[in-house]
């Protein structure tokens, strides 16, 4: 085989398997059938909803990496808007990106969730009462949650999911919660 035709050649297997790498991670942040198991942590969570006094602790995700869909259905219950009472399906991406930092930093505690989704209508509301909400926020979309550990420093909590560079990462200290979510990885 000629240097061109080898050339040629690995060009066309770059490309083939670049398409083909994407078309799977596509599909897979799509339609989240299995995650990469051996690559994750265990895919459970213990939540409590401070704004609605709600508890959920639940598998999600099992061992061989398959999403459980019932369990992300209550998550996304218990996530919901508690003012609209809307629901929405949240990010699987930052169900994990929740998993992880817990996993680094809370050993199995159960996570305080203050906000993860908002309805439009409620994000317009807080801008409008002046509560720092962001116009186009993520939260809106549930690609952003606000949290907290019990017993675990919020700095310890930032370090964690700064470290994991998944996404964005804000800390509010006074307020009592560290914000993340699966937009471009950006820190406040």
């Amino acid at each position: 085989m000629s240097q061109e035709t080898e050339e040629l050649w690995s060009r066309r297997f770059f490309l083939k398997s670049s398409l083909a790498g994407m078309l799977i991670l596509g599909s897979r942040l799509m339609f989240p059938e299995s995650a990469a198991a051996h690559s994750l942590p265990a895919g459970r969570l213990r939540l409590y909803n401070a704004h609605t006094d709600e508890r959920l602790q639940v598998t999600y995700r099992n061992q061989s990496g398959r999403y459980d869909r019932e369990a992300l259905k209550d998550i996304n219950y218990l996530l919901r808007c508690h003012h609209s009472k809307k629901v929405c399906q949240m990010d699987i991406q930052l169900l994990e990106y929740v998993n992880q930092v817990e996993k680094l930093v809370g050993q199995g505690q159960e996570i305080q969730i203050y906000s993860a989704y908002r309805s439009p209508s409620y994000n317009k509301l807080l801008i409008r009462l002046g509560r720092g909400a962001a116009p186009n926020s993520l939260h809106t979309v549930g690609q952003a949650v606000d949290f907290a550990i019990p017993g675990v420093r919020l700095s310890k909590i930032r370090r964690a999911a700064v470290k994991l560079r998944l996404g964005g990462v804000g800390y509010y200290g006074r307020r009592g919660f560290v914000h993340i979510d699966t937009g471009p990885v950006r820190y406040w």
